[in-house]
């Protein structure tokens, strides 16, 4: 119960940090800022920061071998780069319903394949509850399908499919969350800001105002970057490859609480039912206690408890029954 909860509190924090980080890009794409501004300002901010860390540390090259570090490194960028796009193109919350939304569909895909992983019932019933409720609130958020919109989709999920790469090989490496975080940003610093200066980043940036690369300094460089990144690894050390990405599911439901202090938007009964269906996926997921204890009850005997079987749901003896 406690190594739960406090898996569960490093996934809650990473994903509360991801969906204020989702909203901050939204707004400064409102200014003069471009995608690639934000990313610039976010590898330059996060890999100076980081950078001591990793010539401390290494790039762990022998516990990720190469392809491990290019997931690392290309997992924790690109989707910076995709998700700033795609709000170019469809809205912010098509992006936390299709980017950290299905992200931890596909970890579990990939943890199966690859980490060996089960992909129990209990988590294929997980999943039936939280795809539902991550399209209901996208589809249900005031956005329109369209082809425009659809370029940006296409970006979401690209993220997706890049940093599930990060999860998987975070998980297999066994990582710390913020060693793979600072590989992360400093191989964001060292392959993309040199090209983004000699493009166009001197004269885009000049434009700015001071505030808004202030404000995606801080939210992009040192919040998201770097502190919801080592709470994201901290939970899937804790939780496993796909119960700590679970968390991520949470982001449109968490966008949509937001929106109630800070917007003044209140859900609509269909949002309340998307944002209980997506919690309870999650619960299951993530590897809840409650769906811990039924999935370890003893096997069907002859002459046993029935009354002590029975407090045992129907997705919990068909987990067992995969088993």
């Amino acid at each position: 119960m406690p190594q739960y909860v406090r898996g569960a509190l490093f996934g809650l924090a990473a994903v509360s940090i991801w969906s204020g980080g989702i909203v901050a890009v939204g707004l400064g794409l409102r200014t003069s800022l471009t995608p690639w501004d934000i990313a610039a300002v976010r590898f330059a901010v996060a890999g100076a920061l980081l950078l001591p860390y990793v010539l401390r540390k290494g790039f762990a090259l022998d516990r990720l071998g190469w392809a491990g570090l290019a997931a690392i490194v290309i997992g924790g960028g690109a989707p910076v780069l995709l998700t700033n796009a795609g709000l170019l193109f469809a809205p912010a919350a098509h992006a936390g319903a299709l980017y950290p939304g299905v992200m931890p569909l596909m970890v579990a895909v990939l943890a199966a394949f690859m980490l060996g992983e089960a992909f129990t019932a209990t988590k294929r019933l997980g999943f039936a509850l939280i795809l539902p409720g991550v399209f209901a609130i996208a589809w249900l958020s005031g956005g329109t399908l369209g082809a425009q919109q659809s370029i940006g989709h296409a970006f979401f999920l690209g993220s997706g499919i890049t940093f599930a790469f990060y999860t998987v090989a975070l998980r297999r490496a066994r990582l710390e969350g913020l060693h793979a975080a600072a590989i992360a940003a400093v191989g964001g610093l060292v392959l993309y800001v040199p090209v983004f200066w000699m493009i166009d980043g001197t004269t885009s940036l000049a434009q700015a105002a001071w505030t808004d690369i202030a404000i995606q300094s801080f939210v992009q460089g040192l919040l998201t970057a770097t502190i919801s990144y080592l709470f994201y690894g901290r939970a899937v050390s804790i939780l496993g490859a796909s119960s700590g990405a679970a968390f991520a599911a949470l982001c449109p439901a968490m966008t949509a609480l937001m929106a109630i202090p800070l917007l003044g938007e209140w859900p609509g009964i269909m949002d309340w039912v998307a944002i209980m269906a997506i919690s309870a996926g999650v619960y299951l997921v993530s590897g809840g206690p409650l769906a811990k204890r039924c999935a370890s009850a003893p096997p069907r005997r002859a002459g046993g408890n029935r009354q002590a079987r029975s407090r045992c749901s129907a997705a919990c003896r068909s987990r067992r029954a995969d088993a």
